[in-house]
């Protein structure tokens, strides 16, 4: 069902915690679902030094979570802004269709962390877009399928 990097980065995440001075936090998540991803951005001279996450959810939540940070750290602002969904999951070899929405809420967190940047700094940062509500997921199930979040 999961691929071994799935399973990897959800065995041993990468870049877990807090970073106290961050230049940028965004958080997104549903409570209903129970998904929620807190990422947390170090930027120098326009490079992401360093970034953390923390993520309370299912298996897939937390691999997607790491997998992102993983695909930022070091990079620009602007090839940060290119780690789509999409891009996640195929640097872990691909989810089951009912995980999906886990890599895009990794993708959002990333981008609210930067607006949460954008925003302190007063920059506008070309391609970004203001996040949405983040309560807005619906993941395709209806209440007797919440489950399918945590499977």
């Amino acid at each position: 069902m999961y691929s071994e990097k799935v399973m990897d980065h959800f065995m041993n995440p990468r870049n877990v915690g807090e970073i106290e001075d961050a230049s940028g936090v965004g958080t997104v998540g549903n409570a209903k679902c129970g998904d929620i991803m807190k990422v947390y951005l170090k930027i120098e001279d326009g490079l992401i030094e360093d970034v953390k996450f923390k993520t309370f959810g299912c298996g897939a939540a937390v691999a997607t979570s790491s997998m992102a940070t993983e695909l930022v750290k070091g990079k620009t602002i602007q090839e940060a802004l290119q780690v789509t969904n999409k891009a996640v999951m195929e640097a872990l070899d691909g989810l089951p269709p009912v995980k999906v929405h886990c890599s895009v809420l990794a993708e959002e967190a990333l981008q609210a962390a930067l607006w949460d940047y954008a925003t302190k700094n007063d920059i506008k940062i070309e391609g970004l877009e203001e996040p949405k509500e983040t309560d807005h997921h619906d993941h395709g199930h209806d209440d007797e399928e919440g489950e399918a979040c945590h499977a």
